[in-house]
């Protein structure tokens, strides 16, 4: 008798209540990371843009969502298949301590976050994120203690490889589809009707209560623009807008049309920008850190 036969028979000498548990709780916590890393492939861009609110470099944040949303849907798999279930664990429970790592080395300044990164838990960065994650990784370590020892890498691998190439996939199609979104035919900027279809535009979507905004805006007023017009809209606060602007120094035309906008181009948090090239979104800025925007209207020939 090889020695998986004898794993899984003495995995079949283990209670009946450890097997149902164990079995329990890898499904449950298939549920919530495959889902998790499903949405964040699925959604990259989007899930980048959130991550711009925890720290993490623009410049990161792109790769970091596909490389976690891999792991959390390849970690999601292994647990639920009773082959792979050690592996899965381990996965998890790797996953899980570093977020709550992570989040605790900087809880002062991600306090009161939103953090739903898995879609069927909703919850903020506070001490209930602490438990939820620690339980968790009590499911985890509980699904992988009463499993029977892992085997076959080969096929664990290529796992790995299929939600790879998914994920490569998706982020083509993703890229395909925020390219060359058309922006609505006009709005209203300053009272008056203006059009998007011409020219080089960028919208400028911010909070003016909002600290992030303000130093977005006052980077942006230093930049060299060439032969490109800004627009900026308030999604909160509308009546703050002049004076935001006076204080940031930013030289913008002012429009309140931020729902049909949003109807277009989608995103999560502010501040977020758009560059339109006759009437065709050429690029996005979701992450404002101190090489955003520069980098981004630099290299579609916004600013110099």
């Amino acid at each position: 008798m090889d020695m998986e036969a004898v794993s899984a028979r003495l995995s079949l000498d283990l209670p009946a209540w450890q097997r149902v548990t164990s079995a329990g709780a890898a499904f449950l916590l298939m549920l919530i990371f495959v889902s998790s890393g499903v949405w964040k492939i699925t959604d990259p861009f989007t899930w980048s843009e959130a991550l711009g609110q925890f720290r993490i470099p623009s410049s990161l944040s792109l790769p970091f969502t596909l490389a976690l949303g891999i792991l959390e849907t390849v970690s999601g798999v292994l647990i639920l298949v009773p082959r792979f279930r050690r592996w899965g664990s381990l996965l998890v429970c790797v996953l899980l301590a570093a977020f709550m790592v992570y989040i605790g080395a900087n809880y002062t300044a991600l306090a009161g976050k939103d953090c739903s990164c898995f879609p069927i838990v909703k919850r903020t960065v506070g001490p209930g994120f602490f438990i939820g994650d620690g339980l968790m990784l009590l499911l985890a370590i509980l699904a992988g203690w009463w499993a029977r020892p892992s085997s076959n890498l080969k096929v664990a691998l290529m796992v790995l490889g299929a939600v790879t190439v998914f994920a490569g996939v998706s982020y083509g199609v993703n890229v395909a589809r925020l390219t060359g979104i058309k922006a609505p035919d006009s709005i209203t900027v300053d009272g008056h009707p203006q059009s998007l279809q011409s020219g080089r535009i960028f919208l400028f979507f911010y909070d003016p209560a909002c600290m992030h905004c303000d130093a977005a805006a006052r980077r942006m007023a230093k930049l060299h623009w060439v032969d490109a017009s800004v627009i900026a809209i308030p999604v909160n606060q509308p009546q703050w807008a002049a004076q935001f602007l006076g204080d940031t120094g930013l030289k913008a035309g002012t429009s309140l049309d931020d729902q049909p906008l949003r109807k277009v181009f989608h995103f999560l948090n502010t501040p977020y920008g758009v560059a339109l090239v006759n009437g065709r979104q050429k690029a996005d800025v979701s992450n404002f850190d101190e090489s955003e925007p520069a980098r981004t209207l630099r290299a579609v020939g916004f600013v110099d």
